[in-house]
C-alpha cells in the first residue's frame, strides 16, 4: 500500500483533445488548399474548403459538449481559421481575383486580436461584433470561387468577387481601428484609475 506521504499529482488542462484534433485537421489542410487554388485543382479545393467549414462548425460544439473548452483551444481555433483564410485569400490575390490588400489586413487583424486579448498569457480571446462577422465573411469569397469553378458556373462574376474583397478590406480596417481605439481608451482609463489610487494613498 502506498504511503500517506505520497505526492498528489494535479493534472493540468489536456492539450491533445478531440476538439483540438478536429481543429488541427483544418490547420493541416492549409498548404493543400493554397496549392489546390494555385494549380486550379477546383475539385480538391472545394473539398478542402467544405472540410474547413465542417471542422470550424464542429470543434467548438465538441469542446463544449466534452468540457474541453480552454484558452489554448480558442487560440488554436482562431489561428487555424486565420491561417486557412489568409492562405486561401493570398492564392486568390496571386490569381488576380481579389486585391492583395485583403490577406494582408486579415493577417494584421488576427495578430492584433491575439496580442490585445492577451491570449498568449492564457486568457480567452475576445472578439468584437464586427470582428465576428468579418471572421465568417472571410470564408465567403473562398467558397464562392472554389464552388463556382468546380461546378463550371459563370456567376457570381469576377467583378462581384473583386468588390466583395474590397468591402472586406474596408470592414477589416474599420475593425482594426475600432479595436485599437478601444484598447487605447481602456489603457487611459486604467492609468487614470491608478493615478487616482496613488494620489488617494498619499493623502
Amino acid at each position: 500500500m502506498a504511503g500517506v506521504t505520497g505526492t498528489v499529482r494535479h493534472r493540468g488542462p489536456r492539450r491533445l483533445t478531440l476538439s483540438n484534433g478536429v481543429t488541427l485537421l483544418r490547420l493541416a489542410a492549409v498548404p493543400f488548399f493554397f496549392a489546390a487554388i494555385m494549380e486550379r485543382l477546383w475539385g480538391p479545393a472545394c473539398a478542402l474548403f467544405w472540410l474547413a467549414v465542417a471542422t470550424d462548425y464542429l470543434d467548438g460544439r465538441i469542446a463544449r459538449a466534452r468540457g474541453e473548452s480552454s484558452p489554448l483551444g480558442g487560440l488554436l481555433d482562431h489561428a487555424s481559421d486565420a491561417s486557412f483564410v489568409v492562405a486561401g485569400l493570398a492564392a486568390l490575390a496571386l490569381g488576380n481575383r481579389i486585391t492583395p490588400l485583403l490577406p494582408l489586413v486579415v493577417a494584421i487583424a488576427f495578430a492584433q486580436y491575439v496580442l490585445d486579448s492577451r491570449s498568449l498569457a492564457g486568457e480567452p480571446l475576445r472578439a468584437s461584433g464586427l470582428g465576428r462577422w468579418n471572421g465568417i465573411l472571410y470564408f465567403v469569397p473562398l467558397g464562392i470561387v472554389a464552388t463556382r469553378e468546380m461546378a463550371a458556373l459563370s456567376q457570381p462574376s469576377d467583378a462581384a468577387i473583386a468588390w466583395l474583397g474590397w468591402a472586406l478590406v474596408v470592414s477589416t480596417t474599420i475593425s482594426i481601428a475600432d479595436r485599437a481605439f478601444t484598447l487605447l481608451r481602456l489603457r487611459r482609463r486604467r492609468a487614470r484609475a491608478r493615478s487616482t489610487e496613488v494620489g488617494g494613498s498619499r493623502t
